[in-house]
């Protein structure tokens, strides 16, 4: 994996026809090209969430994106629990 992505985080920019631009070094490491297909999901507190679909769409990626929809829930009541960076960027790793 690259650098830590919450210590040097890659900026992007809104044009004004709605389109971001992923940052090069985003779409190296992911092998990113033209046509590949994303699911987004949008939450409170500002976040997006962009999931590489694999060609074709499999099931392994509407499960991600209902774990993160549960996940969020969890957390907004309350539920969440606190962990170090350490230990948050291990968890992130596995999914």
């Amino acid at each position: 994996m690259r650098n830590n992505p919450f210590e040097h985080p890659e900026l992007a920019r809104v044009s004004s026809k709605g389109q971001i631009v992923i940052p090069e070094a985003i779409r190296k490491h992911l092998n990113i090209k033209e046509g590949n297909m994303f699911a987004t999901a949008s939450f409170d507190h500002d976040l997006i969430i962009l999931k590489k679909l694999k060609s074709p769409f499999v099931k392994e990626d509407l499960s991600m994106l209902k774990q993160v929809d549960k996940a969020w829930n969890e957390i907004e009541k309350g539920k969440g629990r606190t962990m170090g960076k350490d230990d948050f960027l291990k968890e992130i790793e596995k999914w």
